[in-house]
């Protein structure tokens, strides 16, 4: 009988670890099909039961190196043992702290960097004080790299991880340990910027789940009275009552209550929206001032941001990590040169009259030119260098995979509110009406606000700050949930609210409409103030543009970037006026969560090399469905910044053309790395055959290309 059982996976953390899995763990005879969830650490099997057990499954998964455990245990221990969690970085740290001590001591014998290098005499070789400290360094380098190695060799796969250990035991073979540290060092440095990288991932999930309060407020019929109870528990079609300033914990419909939602958290629109009996509210988002009772219609597994939760998930795990090209070049690589050094000892001497000595001496001289030590240094070198050169510029990276993505751009799609614009309303026009002056309408319309919360009750209040009007709250105010509201001053009533309490206070005149017609559709948001008798003036507010855009986005397009389209969930008006202000090519708008990662998968099935810039909740799904994501970063939330894969820390959109030709900067090293490093090699593999080449010769041209990729590489840090 076929049955299906999850299992976390303890050391699944890349697209290396899932394809171990799946020949290992696919081919035992009763395995139907295989799931995995990288970003998780899940994998799904579904087996006969009657051929396969569960224990035998767990014993095969150990047998790789890695650790499974029944899906229900996944959040067991609470708390990670400290080696589990901190291993990676305390066996690197250990590994970069010795090799830098050896180098210290190395340099004092030596007195300069040729005997560090390997180029001094005989007699000047190094005490074994020093040579076992670089070993240190050397076996906590490749600490957690040698089990996976002897894995690749027993099943005749050789791997990254098996090149890596080849080039150090060979670099260790011919006395080269500092090259020996370096390679394992960096290379170590690499698979923890990777392990970071997944953990990150998780890490955004878990923000998401925070979104919504543990539980929620349920009426009980019986007792005409509500009580507190997990939302996981609540059923469809419960009556669920909140409060001003709380979060709602489930979607639903509301049947009592009028009131504004803050929906950013999920549409990403920068109003509140006025809500009233029979519209339908979101889980996540805030309710502002009014008591609201709801009617679930979704349980706490299928509302809007569980969803949301769910396309975080299957974006990520979409994006496994490729291999890198040096990865998979080396499972041809080190198996040729190995091949081809055997067959140079044992032909030269069958084909040719030259001793058995001379055909040993050219196959070892092969085996070390072939040491592909710069060959694997050339890329996480780069890359390293790179990342510290952009943390420096305020852009933070996470991993080389969208460091190099960044080069390839083609699209640009971009959020509005908070990442175009402020992401904070701000009074654009007053127009003072029947015979009031702009700050008299100012002195009114605060005395009104004074109290209130409202977005856009601060922007009045911001605007009369700065116009240093000294303003005295009106009295006995009374609020209009969703439409303003009014109170006395000076002995005398005034209303504030919307276009919608305008019309219905019977004060608007055909001219006054066309007014406020003429600044919605400049995508303003109008705020009308009045008395009894007339309407004193209009107030239109409105998100600010943020300094500078249009002329970003130009310098974007100059980077090679093709297309550049805004993606919001605000009205058609405001996104238009939004978009010519900026300058993008296309935007769209009024999109949920999943019609922006509907509009981000049409882009990169058509474009391939996309970005998405953000900086709300909603934007995370879309980030995580583009090539890679973009976060503003001291303005976005949690959940978006933790999905991204790079974060503008200082929320500057100048950066982004910056990091466009940062990174086809390093593509380019890269590439002169690797030709360099290859080109080399193979100059002296045919030198060998030639017989021109001697092993000193090797050794030095090895170290040499070694060096000169590195300090390639390190031009990076100098990136202006």
């Amino acid at each position: 009988m076929a049955r299906r059982r999850d299992f976390r996976i303890q050391g699944l953390d890349c697209a290396e670890e899932v394809a171990v899995l799946r020949r290992e763990i696919g081919g035992i005879p009763g395995v139907i099909d295989l799931e995995f969830d990288v970003v998780n650490g899940r994998m799904a099997v579904e087996f006969e039961d009657e051929i396969l057990a569960v224990e035998e499954i767990v014993a095969a998964v150990n047998a790789t190196g890695m650790k499974a455990f029944p899906w229900e245990l996944r959040r067991l221990p609470a708390k990670q043992p400290f080696w589990e969690h901190h291993g990676r970085l305390v066996m690197t740290t250990f590994s970069g702290l010795l090799l830098l001590i050896a180098f210290i001591l190395n340099w004092r014998f030596h007195g300069g960097l040729p005997g560090i290098f390997g180029l001094h005499p005989v007699e000047h070789r190094l005490p074994g004080s020093v040579n076992l400290v670089y070993l240190g360094a050397v076996i906590c380098g490749a600490w957690h790299v040698l089990p996976k190695a002897l894995l690749a060799a027993r099943r005749l796969r050789p791997d990254m991880n098996f090149l890596m250990i080849v080039a150090v035991s060979g670099a260790i073979l011919i006395g080269e340990l500092f090259e020996a540290a370096t390679v394992a060092f960096l290379f170590a440095l690499s698979l923890l910027l990777e392990h970071w990288s997944v953990e990150r991932a998780r890490r955004a999930i878990g923000a998401l789940l925070d979104l919504t309060p543990p539980t929620a407020r349920l009426y009980c019929d019986d007792h005409g009275e509500y009580h507190q109870k997990p939302v996981e528990d609540v059923p469809t079609g419960s009556r669920v009552l909140i409060q001003p300033g709380e979060k709602i914990p489930l979607d639903g419909e509301i049947v009592k209550g009028v009131s504004s939602i803050n929906q950013a958290p999920i549409t990403g629109e920068s109003m509140p929206l006025y809500k009233q009996p029979g519209d339908e509210v979101y889980a996540g988002t805030i309710n502002q001032e009014g008591v609201l009772e709801i009617r679930t219609t979704r349980v706490a597994r299928d509302t809007t941001l569980a969803r949301i939760i769910l396309m975080v998930e299957n974006a990520q795990s979409r994006r496994a990590r490729s291999q890198q090209w040096v990865d998979r070049f080396s499972l041809y690589y080190t198996p040729g040169m190995i091949g081809l050094a055997i067959a140079t000892a044992l032909l030269l001497p069958l084909l040719t009259a030259a001793p058995w000595s001379q055909g040993l001496y050219r196959g070892l001289v092969i085996l070390v030119i072939a040491c592909p030590c710069a060959l694997v240094i050339s890329t996480p070198v780069s890359i390293v260098s790179a990342i510290t050169a952009s943390a420096r510029h305020g852009v933070l990276i996470k991993g080389g995979l969208y460091l190099e993505a960044a080069g390839a751009l083609r699209v640009l799609a971009m959020d509005k509110t908070g990442t175009l614009t402020r992401g904070k309303p701000e009074v654009q026009r007053l127009v003072p009406l029947n015979g009031h002056g702009e700050a008299e309408l100012l002195e009114r319309a605060a005395a009104l606000e004074a109290h209130s919360e409202h977005p856009l009750a601060k922007a009045i209040l911001r605007k009369v700050r700065e116009a240093k009007l000294t303003v005295t709250p009106a009295e006995h105010y009374v609020a209009c949930p969703g439409k303003g509201g009014e109170g006395m001053i000076d002995g005398r009533s005034f209303w504030i609210g919307s276009h919608r309490m305008l019309q219905e206070r019977g004060h608007a005149t055909p001219e006054i409409q066309q007014q406020a017609r003429l600044l919605e559709e400049a995508g303003h948001t109008v705020i009308a103030v009045g008395n009894d008798r007339h309407v004193c003036g209009l107030i239109s507010v409105a998100d600010q543009l943020r300094e500078g855009v249009p002329e970003t986005l130009t310098r974007i397009r100059q980077a090679g970037v093709d297309r550049i389209v805004m993606l919001t969930g605000d009205n058609e008006g405001t996104a238009r006026a939004i978009a010519q202000q900026a300058g993008v090519d296309e935007y769209r708008c009024g999109l949920l969560p999943e019609d922006k990662v509907e509009a981000i998968g049409r882009l990169v099935r058509e474009f391939r090399q996309v970005a998405m810039v953000g900086d709300g909740v909603n934007d995370a799904p879309a980030m995580a469905a583009a090539t890679f994501g973009i976060a503003m970063g001291a303005m976005g939330t949690d959940a978006a910044l933790e999905t991204a894969d790079v974060a503008l820390m200082t929320d500057d959109l100048s950066r982004l053309p910056w990091l466009i030709r940062h990174s086809r900067r390093t593509l380019l090293i890269i590439q002169q790395n690797i030709g360099f490093s290859l080109g080399i090699k193979l100059l002296f593999i045919g030198l060998t055959l030639s017989g021109l080449s001697t092993l000193w010769m090797a050794i030095a041209a090895d170290t040499g290309v070694t060096l000169l990729v590195v300090f390639n590489s390190l031009r990076l840090l100098r990136s202006k």
